[in-house]
C-alpha cells in the first residue's frame, strides 16, 4: 500500500467504527395506497417517519427498475474511463456541473468520484454571493461525447425522480396539516441536480470517509444506493451512527435543511454519512429535489404560532446554494454555510 494523501484522513473524534450498528427501525414504507384511508395511513406514516428519523425507504414507488438499471450502467461506464477521459468534463469553480474527484466536506476529501449532473439544463443560480448582485449565471452539464448513453438515461431517470419527489412533498404537507400542494409552487424553476457517486475500494477505512458527516441543505434527498451499501444515519434516539441496509429497488428518502425550515423545526434533517469499502467499490446515485433560486426560505406562517415561534429568519436559497457549491470545490478554510447561522436565538422568558 502506497502513501494515503493526508487531506482524506478525519479528523480522530470523526473517525469510522468498523464495527457498526445496523439500524433498526428505519420506517420500510409502501406508497401503493389505492384508497382514501390507506392515503390517511400513509400520511401518518411519512409523518412519523420525518418526525423520529428524518429518513425512511420507500417501494411500490412507481419508478420502472429498467429506468433506474439503465442510469447505473451508464454510471459505472463512464467511472470505469481512464482519469484523462473522465477530466473532459471536469467541473471548474465557474460551473459546479461535471466530473470532481477532489470533493470536500467538513473541509475533509472524501474518498470518492463524483459526475453532477443538473435536472433542469440551464440551471439558473446567483452570480455571486452578494445580495446587492441581481446578475444570474448559468450552470450547464458537461456530456462525455463518447457515453451518449449516459445522457439518454439521465433524463430518462431525472423525470421519474421529479415525479416521485413531487409526490412524497404533497404527502408531506399532508402530513404538517397543511394543503396538498402547499409546496409545489416553490419547484416551478427548480435547481435540483442529480449526482453519480463511485466509491473506490479504500485502504485505510478506519480513518477515512467516502462522504464525511454532513445534512443535505435541500428540501429532499433520493438515494439510490447499490447492494454494497455504506450510509450511515445518526440515530436522533441517541445520536448513535447506525447503517442503513440496502432493500432492492427501494428509494432511501431524507429530508433536507429546508424541510425543516419550513416546518419550523416539526421535521429535523439528520447527519449521515457514507463509509468505505476496503474490498468493493460501490456505487450510489443520489437526487437532489431543491426550489427556485429566487426563493425566500422561512419558516411556514401556518406553522408558526405563539406557542410556536419563527425559529430561522428568511435566507435566498439560490445564495445559499451558490455559498455551499463554492466551498465544496476549494477549502475556504471555514465550516459550510449551514441553516443554524439563520436560526433566531430564542427570547427568555
Amino acid at each position: 500500500m502506497g502513501e494515503v494523501d493526508p487531506a482524506f484522513i478525519q479528523p480522530a473524534e470523526h473517525r469510522p467504527n468498523l464495527s457498526f450498528t445496523e439500524a433498526q427501525g428505519i420506517p420500510l414504507i409502501d406508497l401503493n395506497s389505492s384508497s382514501n384511508a390507506a392515503t390517511e395511513d400513509l400520511v401518518a406514516e411519512i409523518g412519523a417517519a420525518c418526525k423520529n428519523w428524518g429518513f425512511f425507504q420507500v417501494i411500490n414507488h412507481g419508478v420502472p427498475p429498467e429506468t433506474r438499471r439503465k442510469l447505473e450502467a451508464a454510471a459505472r461506464r463512464f467511472f470505469a474511463q481512464p482519469p484523462e477521459e473522465k477530466r473532459k468534463v471536469r467541473r471548474d469553480e465557474a460551473n459546479p456541473q461535471g466530473y470532481y474527484d477532489t470533493e470536500l466536506t467538513k473541509n475533509v476529501r472524501d474518498w470518492k468520484e463524483v459526475l453532477d449532473l443538473t435536472v433542469k439544463n440551464p440551471t439558473i443560480l446567483p452570480a455571486s454571493l452578494d445580495p446587492a448582485d441581481g446578475e444570474l449565471r448559468q450552470l450547464v452539464n458537461r456530456w462525455p461525447e463518447n457515453l451518449p448513453e449516459l445522457r439518454e438515461a439521465f433524463e430518462e431517470y431525472a423525470g421519474e425522480m421529479e415525479k416521485l419527489s413531487h409526490k412524497l412533498l404533497r404527502l408531506i404537507s399532508l402530513s404538517l396539516g397543511l394543503q396538498e400542494n402547499r409546496l409545489s409552487g416553490f419547484f416551478n424553476d427548480h435547481t435540483s441536480f442529480i449526482r453519480l457517486n463511485h466509491y473506490p475500494p479504500c485502504p485505510i477505512p478506519h480513518l477515512a470517509l467516502g462522504v464525511g458527516r454532513h445534512k443535505d441543505g435541500g428540501a429532499l434527498t433520493v438515494l439510490a444506493q447499490d447492494e454494497v451499501g455504506g450510509l450511515e444515519v445518526k440515530r436522533k434516539a441517541d445520536g448513535e451512527w447506525v447503517r442503513v441496509r440496502p432493500t432492492p429497488e427501494a428509494f432511501i428518502i431524507n429530508v433536507g435543511d429546508i424541510i425543516q425550515v419550513w416546518s419550523n423545526e416539526e421535521y429535523e434533517s439528520v447527519e449521515h454519512r457514507v463509509m468505505v469499502n476496503s474490498e468493493k467499490e460501490r456505487f450510489s446515485i443520489p437526487f437532489f429535489f431543491n426550489p427556485d433560486h429566487s426563493v425566500m426560505v422561512e419558516p411556514l406562517k401556518e406553522l408558526v404560532t405563539e406557542q410556536s415561534p419563527a425559529k430561522y429568519r428568511p435566507y435566498n436559497w439560490g445564495r445559499f446554494l451558490t455559498n455551499r457549491k463554492l466551498s465544496n470545490f476549494k477549502n475556504l478554510g471555514v465550516d459550510n454555510v449551514q441553516i443554524h447561522h439563520f436560526r433566531l436565538q430564542e427570547s427568555s422568558s
